[in-house]
């Protein structure tokens, strides 16, 4: 199956779910249920279009996008079933997915306001 995603694709929401969640909700067609939520939120908090901009950001923008987008999908992902992971695990888990969500969102913020986000060339 296709990942529907623009900012995130599968294999780095696997990534940051971890290999113990859940197989089924990190799968691509679960994820790709939640993905585009998670990707129309990081314009809204930005205010910012992120979608109609992805393909001519620069890496370092393109890196913090991916990251907020995996981390909320994978966040997702446990939340569904965190008993797969363990309790504790899964807290442990979804802490570092926050501090990963807030981390990005404070750096493509910032970086929505200037030029350099954007190859203008």
């Amino acid at each position: 199956m296709t990942d529907f995603g623009i900012y995130t694709k599968n294999a780095d929401i696997q990534a940051e779910a971890g290999t113990n969640a859940n197989a089924t909700e990190k799968a691509t067609a679960a994820t790709d249920v939640y993905v585009l939520n998670v990707e129309s939120t990081i314009n809204v908090l930005s205010n910012f279009n992120w979608s109609d901009a992805f393909g001519t950001l620069n890496a370092d923008v393109k890196s913090a996008v991916t990251l907020y987008t995996a981390s909320g999908v994978a966040q997702d992902a446990i939340n569904y079933d965190s008993d797969a992971i363990g309790q504790s695990t899964a807290e442990l888990r979804l802490d570092k997915l926050e501090s990963n969500i807030r981390k990005a969102l404070k750096a493509i913020k910032e970086k929505s306001k200037q030029a350099w986000a954007v190859d203008v060339t």
